[in-house]
């Protein structure tokens, strides 16, 4: 799988609902990232910042992920086959470390935000 050609309209990442509140648990598909990297980065936080809504006070690893299992959103590059990340692999760190700020910030990664918005802030 190469970066130097994305799919037309670019990478798509699929976000499913865990708890099976939506049709084939499929919440939406986000596309055009540039490149398989950015969408790889992207749903990867997506699913971090999950399960940190998921964790609870004092919630041990088994809890955090029985409840993100009930109630968390999980992330997938479509067509990404092997080169596409996956939160098995990852989902156990997930569940016993917390995440910072950065690691949870997938909005900066989101190719639908108005690029205006970092205008006003100059």
């Amino acid at each position: 799988m190469s970066d130097l050609f994305a799919p037309e309209g670019g990478w798509r990442v699929r976000i499913m609902d865990m708890s099976g509140g939506a049709e084939d648990n499929i919440v939406e598909e986000i596309g055009g990232f540039p490149t398989l990297m950015q969408a790889n980065a992207f749903a990867r936080r997506y699913v971090r910042d999950s399960v940190e809504l998921c964790r609870a006070p004092g919630a041990n690893a088994k809890e955090v992920l029985d409840t993100w299992f009930a109630f968390g959103e999980d992330a997938l590059v479509v067509d990404a086959d092997e080169g596409g990340w996956r939160s098995a692999t990852e989902l156990g760190d997930f569940v016993d470390t917390r995440a910072g700020a950065e690691e949870r910030d997938w909005r900066a990664l989101d190719p639908r935000r108005d690029d205006s918005d970092e205008d006003d802030d100059a």
